[in-house]
């Protein structure tokens, strides 16, 4: 029962990283109808950044926490201007070509940002040190600490701060208003490329949060730890339904949970066969059955057909 506990706080923890990026997915995918395969990598920049700060002001003699929120307010900073600029160069000329262009650019976008991290930063990982107690709190024989509470607090605040910011906002009623027609929109007097630009931004703060989150929990960063987290983010989207919001945090968490309960039992389901190492194909799997089965996702919203 104790393992159990402890997976499930696991899975809870490593489902709120991907929810977090899974809602940056959702938003551009409601907004544009692009997939950006390219968020991974604005994720690995941010946790990226967020190592440069810390260890620049290391000697400084912050205080943990004050370090972290620096670090986190540089990466959000430095995130939201990479994707205002891959949006404004590499997806904006290509929003009226057919689906595959933006697609493909996405995908060398995604390639070009980890060769750029790799000449920057070098391709050594690097360790995160550890900015906050590590003291651990006990959950009947399980542990969690400071960091995974922050994990799952700033997921559940994120998706409530999006949800009024969608639905009670003038910036949230342009969101919908371009996602539904975006020339109908801009003859109401909505700026369509603005609205886009503010949903790239808004993507790029989440993934700046989860990078930092990620490696606050894991401990080390490097110029490729933004593909798999990207990959299964994209995952959890489409799991929870792709353009909606809860389903991308549903996704996540639920993603999360199966690919925790899957590696701590993997083992014993196929006699020692599996070790928890192959956990990642768990993504996939649920990927491979969700489009066989509810394409739309388990909360999926559909799309209206444009003008």
């Amino acid at each position: 029962m104790d393992i159990l506990t402890q997976q499930i706080i696991n899975g809870l923890v490593l489902g709120s990283v991907y929810a977090l990026v899974a809602l940056g997915y959702t938003m551009v995918y409601g907004i544009i109808n692009l997939i950006n395969f390219a968020h991974g990598e604005v994720l690995m920049v941010g946790a990226l950044t967020s190592w440069t700060v810390v260890t620049v002001l290391a000697g400084a003699g912050l205080p943990g926490w004050l370090l972290l929120l620096i670090s986190l307010i540089a990466a959000i900073v430095v995130c939201a201007a990479l994707n205002f600029s891959i949006e404004k160069i590499a997806y904006r000329p290509l929003r009226n070509a057919p689906r595959l262009a933006p697609l493909i650019t996405a995908m060398g976008m995604s390639l070009l940002l980890q060769t750029l991290a790799m000449i920057i930063w070098k391709p050594n990982y690097k360790p995160f040190p550890i900015l906050l107690p590590s003291e651990p709190f006990h959950i009947g024989g399980a542990v969690i600490n400071v960091t995974q509470i922050l994990i799952l607090g700033a997921t559940v605040v994120t998706l409530l701060g999006l949800m009024w910011l969608v639905n009670r906002t003038k910036l949230g009623r342009a969101m919908r208003a371009t996602a539904e027609n975006p020339r109908v929109a801009a003859l109401m007097g909505v700026r369509p490329d603005m609205v886009i630009s503010a949903t790239f931004i808004i993507g790029a703060a989440l993934a700046a949060l989860a990078g930092v989150m990620w490696a606050a929990n894991y401990g080390s960063v490097q110029h490729t730890m933004g593909f798999l987290p990207g990959l299964k983010a994209f995952t959890a989207a489409v799991f929870g339904g792709i353009g909606n919001l809860a389903g991308a945090v549903v996704g996540g968490v639920l993603l999360g949970l199966i690919e925790a309960l899957g590696a701590g039992y993997i083992g014993a389901l196929t006699g020692g066969v599996l070790g928890s190492h192959y956990q990642d194909i768990f993504a996939f799997i649920v990927l491979i059955l969700v489009l066989t089965v509810r394409p739309q996702g388990l909360l999926g919203e559909r799309v209206a057909d444009r003008a």
